[in-house]
């Protein structure tokens, strides 16, 4: 326990950075302890912290996913039919987080090559939605338990919303995208002798760079926003809308949600906050996955490639999925805190 408290706090939390950043300040003669001193130390921290993490975890999964390129994951699926097809292509999603192409394109590769379209959909909603990322950050923040169930169900989400999509047979509604290109990723179709690992290596630092450049501007706002609720917001206008003592507080933090742009990085500092603030877990992990899983921009994106009812429906899976895991998040609370 020791260890891994070391692991989680020091090493995953870098609460050492915390604490160097606050005697810097002090020496600086800002009061920490002050709103303001204290809004600087949580937006300095956070964003190091973030930035670090960031950079570390993609260039581990875009090595990670260089073995994955859409060819070799298309064989991967095909193999496999019905449930575990659809398990499998929601663990997929885990792994291809950080495509510079994003996850759409896959889907649209996918749906060309004649996979299922329950498999198609379970790596969809698993692509935003979970991520090995994901489950680094939520470590750091919420512990390894809450982080691990958070994953796992997503999955769950991304599984039973795949199955039921399949079984509607929806395949008509899907749009012509005959002209779309599967992935323009410098790892798809690689010839390279998997010994050789330069190729790699050489991916995975420019997915760093790339995604690292894409997503800073949100880290930066995401963690303005927590070091303003952080210091500036009172704890009773927090609990008042998303604490316990409102039962729509879920649905709200859904709705609020759903029309943002940004990923689990930007997010992160909000959600941080806003537990400090004392929201409810269950609803700020479901703000959190109706950010990175229902955005705006990525919802235009997809009707581009399906019909509006199609959309629909897999809008409707994927909000009540969440809710229905936020409120089950936000019962057991007592027993994952």
């Amino acid at each position: 326990m020791n260890l891994w408290n070391f692991i989680q706090g020091q090493l995953l939390g870098m609460n050492w950075l915390n604490e160097l950043i606050g005697k810097i300040l002090v020496r600086c003669g800002i009061d920490v302890a002050g709103k303001w001193g204290g809004t600087l130390q949580f937006f300095l921290y956070d964003v190091l912290k973030i930035t670090i993490l960031l950079c570390v975890l993609i260039f581990i999964i875009s090595y990670i996913q260089s073995y994955f390129p859409p060819e070799r994951s298309k064989k991967i699926l095909g193999r496999y039919h019905g449930l575990w097809a659809n398990i499998f292509g929601a663990l997929l999603g885990t792994v291809t987080p950080f495509c510079s192409c994003s996850s759409i394109p896959l889907f649209i590769g996918f749906t060309r090559a004649g996979l299922p379209l329950g498999v198609t959909f379970s790596f969809l909603i698993s692509s935003p939605m979970v991520d090995l990322g994901s489950l680094v950050l939520l470590t750091s923040i919420f512990g390894a338990k809450i982080a691990a169930i958070y994953t796992l169900a997503g999955l769950v989400i991304a599984v039973v919303g795949g199955t039921l999509l399949e079984k509607m047979r929806l395949q008509k509604y899907l749009e012509q995208v005959a002209t779309e290109k599967p992935c323009c990723c410098c790892c798809c179709g690689q010839k390279n002798d998997e010994k050789d690992e330069k190729p790699r290596l050489r991916f995975a630092w420019d997915e760093t760079i790339g995604t690292f450049k894409k997503v800073f501007p949100y880290i930066l706002l995401g963690v303005a926003v927590g070091a303003f609720i952080h210091n500036w917001i009172p704890q009773n206008y927090v609990e008042a809308i998303l604490g316990g003592k409102n039962p729509f507080g879920v649905i709200l933090a859904v709705a609020a949600g759903t029309p943002m742009y940004a990923d689990i990085f930007g997010t992160i500092p909000v959600a941080e906050a806003l537990l400090g603030k004392g929201a409810q877990l269950g609803t700020i992990l479901a703000f959190m996955r109706a950010v990175t899983t229902l955005s705006l921009p990525s919802m235009i994106m997809l009707r581009k490639v399906m019909m509006a009812r199609l959309l629909a429906l897999f809008i409707g899976i994927c909000v009540l999925g969440i809710i229905i895991v936020g409120y089950l998040f936000n019962a057991f609370q007592g027993l994952l805190m």
